[in-house]
């Protein structure tokens, strides 16, 4: 629940909203990056706002109570949403979507996909499930292979998110792949964690890791409708009676357990009020922020991680070793806590 720019500033005019969604993809891209002194004077103002949301849009402050992202914006939702395969999902995206855009919201959707431990190709099939979203001028889709990395969520998510935020976009929702430790990465990304889950599937307690319904904040039981109501009612009872006994993770909320029917629309607009009520105990209770602040310092160390392990590698004391420890523990030579040691202690050395 970030905050976003207003939609009147950079890009707004000569057609610089109908053109938005087409410089966000670029700014989105693989590169993330946008190249300077190209196109009209929109597209420069456009690139000037993607460059100062990248460059700054990582200090939440506080203004007047509320905190704001470069000072600008009201606070408006960001969920991060997950669930097992067959959970509709991408069902319940485009008609909360939709519904949203209808009330004049504007929503984007980070849709990570998991990308093929043999190919590395990813089917990126989410928009074409998300038909009458995609058509929505008010609606934003961008799907995203893993490209390997744990769960499904690429180093480029959270300046994704905070170019959709700069973008106008004031909804951001972040799918994610499955149920795993993805989610993990995922709750450190956004305010709201949403679990949604089918109605029917064999024992759904013992099928879903605890450390996952620990962090969800709403668990919605989609697929609600027709001859799964009964199993549905079932399976919210079985969720608010294991809620009860995990630990309080918020003073001022409680998760809730809802039944939805994406199909139908049954339960939608109450999940939005659940979400929005969310938003603003948080936000009074000061959680939000404080939250926010504490991404921020995990969001921080991930990058670290990742460039430190790309430094280690490319390292000229280490580069060339690599391929002659790797085959060492192959073979059964070397112990695998005995090469990372050597190669450990030629990084330290050729420093």
């Amino acid at each position: 629940m970030r905050a976003s720019l207003p939609r009147g500033g950079a890009g707004a005019g000569d057609g610089g909203e109908r053109r938005a969604p087409e410089r966000l993809a670029r700014g989105c891209g693989p590169s993330s990056t946008v190249r300077p002194g190209g196109g009209n004077g929109v597209e420069r103002c456009g690139a000037a706002r993607v460059g100062a949301v990248l460059t700054h849009g990582s200090v939440a402050v506080r203004q007047e109570g509320r905190g704001c992202w470069l000072g600008l914006g009201p606070v408006l939702t960001e969920p991060g949403l997950s669930g097992p395969p067959g959970a509709g999902k991408s069902t319940f995206i485009e008609c909360f979507g939709k519904m949203l855009t209808e009330r004049g919201h504007k929503v984007s959707v980070l849709a990570v996909d998991p990308s093929s431990s043999t190919s590395g190709g990813s089917l990126l099939g989410d928009k074409t499930r998300m038909t009458e979203l995609s058509r929505d001028m008010n609606a934003y889709i961008r799907p995203s292979p893993t490209r390997g990395t744990l769960g499904g969520v690429t180093r480029t998510t959270n300046e994704a998110i905070l170019l959709c935020e700069g973008g106008g976009y004031n909804v951001v929702l972040v799918e994610t792949v499955g149920v795993g430790q993805s989610e993990f990465a995922v709750a450190d990304m956004v305010d709201m964690f949403i679990l949604v889950l089918p109605p029917a599937g064999g024992d759904e307690l013992q099928g879903i890791k605890r450390g996952i319904i620990e962090m969800a904040d709403l668990v919605a039981i989609n697929k609600a409708d027709g001859d799964l109501i009964v199993p549905a009612r079932r399976i919210q009872a079985e969720y608010v009676s294991a809620l009860k006994l995990l630990r309080k993770r918020s003073k001022v909320w409680r998760p809730k357990v809802m039944r939805i029917s994406a199909k139908t629309g049954e339960g939608i607009s109450d999940m939005w009020d659940k979400m929005t009520e969310f938003r603003d105990l948080m936000l009074t209770s000061g959680e939000l922020i404080a939250k926010r602040r504490k991404q921020q310092k995990v969001w921080m160390w991930n990058l670290i991680q990742e460039n430190m392990l790309e430094h280690f590698r490319s390292h000229l004391a280490v580069k060339d070793k690599i391929p002659l420890l790797e085959e060492k523990v192959l073979s059964g030579v070397l112990s695998p806590g005995l090469a990372a040691d050597l190669l450990l202690k030629a990084f330290k050395d050729g420093l």
